[in-house]
């Protein structure tokens, strides 16, 4: 007769399947569940700081973006300002002066990076601010004197716009009115 090896002779002794039929399940499905859980909560908790690093990631980007591009339109305004009050031996040279350092600020750069980044609102308040400060440079080609009453409007118009720019900058990062502009 062939002889059963050892642990099989335990397991026939100690029940077999019989045994494993009458098995207590819950300390199993409880042990299972609480690892379900776990790597649930786990997930759901690495997404959410996930999430808070893009945002913060995101507000960060546009935060540049609005410094570059409300930098560039005060450099530009500048500039054109400064080439408005030189002297210019012709009307031509003049407007292409004028033009040459509205160019040479990098406000194009920057007003496009405002349009992929910007919502809705930011970038229609920088665009309108870029307008007013494009219309400023036609008057100034055209040979408005700075200071005159139609520069006083231009300068006017371009800083009611800058002003409603950067309160929709400031909103849409979260930071309070300034309540000085």
């Amino acid at each position: 007769m062939a002889t059963v090896p050892e642990c099989e002779g335990h397991w026939r002794r100690s029940g077999g399947w019989d045994s494993m039929r009458r098995m207590d399940w819950m300390p199993l499905l409880s042990t299972l569940a609480g690892a379900a859980i776990g790597i649930a909560a786990t997930l759901i908790a690495d997404r959410n700081r996930w999430r808070r690093e893009e945002a913060r990631h995101a507000l960060e980007v546009r935060r540049a973006v609005y410094t570059a591009y409300a930098s560039a339109l005060k450099d530009a305004g500048e500039e054109i300002r400064a080439v408005a009050l030189g002297d210019h031996m012709s009307e031509s040279a003049r407007d292409a002066a004028v033009r040459e350092a509205f160019r040479g600020t990098g406000l194009h750069t920057a007003s496009e990076q405002l349009w992929l980044v910007g919502p809705p609102l930011v970038v229609a308040a920088g665009n309108e601010a870029f307008h007013s400060l494009r219309q400023m440079r036609d008057a100034y080609a055209r040979g408005v004197a700075v200071g005159s009453a139609e520069d006083t409007a231009f300068i006017q118009q371009r800083r009611t716009a800058m002003a409603q720019m950067r309160r929709r900058m400031r909103e849409d990062l979260g930071i309070g009115p300034l309540g000085i502009e």
